[in-house]
């Protein structure tokens, strides 16, 4: 019996010891004590340093009529936008966190919008920053603001209850090109040193009924070696998705010199293959893609129970897909210069002994690339209609 206390002695003791370590939470922080980021935005500051500008929600009810500067909200809470500088962004996030009664937490910041002049001058240093710190998100969506991203995130969208959910629900549509702060900094320590990023501007409230503007995306920003170069209407932005494999949905309106009205048809399935070839020292690349699409409006007369007439109208949305393809190829090989299709990727994989001998000269050699385009558009539905328009009836 004692021999059986002195064994159970111990354990008990050890019991009790680590009961305290588990009890307790002296050092928890109650979410009424942090000032929750949804959106943030970097851009130069006055005195030519770095300005932080947040989106911060707040969650309590309220109170009363509207504060100047402060969104509107549900009952769940409120947001505003406050902005600090500081000689880098770590040091303007010390700066802002002085002028805030409550502890900022990173962990829901959503997005992360790049002014254009910080942009134009570089921002490797910030992007470093925003990797190495362990609070804000590297999954946040990143964006370039025409202007300051303040006034961005100052917009009140009508649908949605901040600028954060508005970009985000934009980007996941797939219509315009989706990059991570993780995804930027890869693209920027890659072998092509380019990138590319979504273009936001404010929508002018002339062209709607609303007091405020809202943000959309028009285009997207082209980046070399940390800095910006240029940028691309939305057109163009259109054809360096089908090689990048981000055309997830979308509709492709055609029309026929011989035939009144137009045909509109939905993207069901995308996807791209990039080939490179090196022959008798001459590079190249191969860009074969294929396309699944569904026919959801037809204003010609053209009868697609007809072979033919599915088989003109495929070869006309390939045609099409190649001429937006070629534009934007153009632009960025002639103008820019930036290889924001990763070709130094796919050249590094396929010839990594001549790539290693060249690799110094890519930025002599990717303008050269000589491009080839194979584009396989298949017609899977022709929607539910069978008939054919009358000729007078088509506009």
């Amino acid at each position: 019996m004692i021999r059986s206390v002195k064994k159970t002695c111990p354990f008990i003791l050890l019991v009790c010891l680590t009961s305290f370590c588990l009890a307790g939470c002296w050092d928890r922080t109650e979410v009424n004590d942090l000032a929750l980021i949804l959106a943030s935005g970097i851009d130069k500051g006055k005195k030519n340093n770095i300005e932080l500008s947040a989106q911060i929600f707040i969650p309590r009810a309220p109170q009363g009529g509207g504060q100047s500067g402060m969104s509107s909200g549900s009952s769940s809470g409120q947001s505003f936008v406050r902005s600090a500088e500081g000689e880098t962004v770590a040091d303007a996030m010390a700066r802002l966190q002085e002028e805030l009664t409550r502890e900022i937490f990173w962990g829901q910041n959503e997005v992360l919008i790049i002014g254009e002049t910080l942009a134009k001058e570089g921002i490797s240093d910030e992007i470093d920053f925003w990797m190495r710190h362990s609070e804000p998100r590297i999954r946040a969506d990143v964006f370039v603001a025409k202007g300051r991203p303040k006034n961005v995130l100052q917009a009140m969208p009508e649908l949605e209850r901040s600028t954060s959910k508005q970009l985000r629900k934009i980007v996941k549509t797939h219509i315009g090109v989706k990059v991570t702060v993780k995804d930027f900094s890869q693209m920027l320590s890659g072998e092509s040193n380019a990138a590319v990023l979504p273009w936001v501007e404010n929508l002018d409230p002339s062209m709607m009924d609303s007091k405020k503007a809202i943000p959309i995306i028009n285009g997207a920003a082209i980046f070399k070696d940390g800095k910006m170069v240029g940028k691309l209407g939305d057109k163009e932005t259109r054809g360096i998705l089908w090689p990048r494999n981000e055309i997830k949905s979308g509709v492709i309106t055609i029309s026929f010199q011989d035939e009144k009205g137009y045909i509109s048809l939905n993207i069901i399935r995308s996807h791209s293959e990039l080939i490179p070839t090196i022959k008798d020292g001459k590079w190249g690349m191969h860009i074969k893609t294929n396309v699944d699409l569904e026919v959801i409006q037809n204003t010609t007369t053209l009868n697609f129970l007809d072979p033919k007439v599915i088989k003109k109208v495929e070869q006309k949305v390939g045609v099409e897909i190649r001429q937006r393809e070629q534009l934007a190829f153009s632009i960025v090989k002639k103008d820019l210069h930036a290889d924001i299709f990763n070709f130094a990727d796919e050249f590094q994989r396929k010839y990594p002994q001549i790539w290693k001998q060249h690799k110094e000269e890519w930025n002599e050699i990717f303008p050269q690339i000589a491009l080839s385009f194979e584009t396989k558009v298949n017609i899977k539905r022709t929607g539910m209609a069978t008939g054919t328009r009358k000729k007078g009836a088509a506009r």
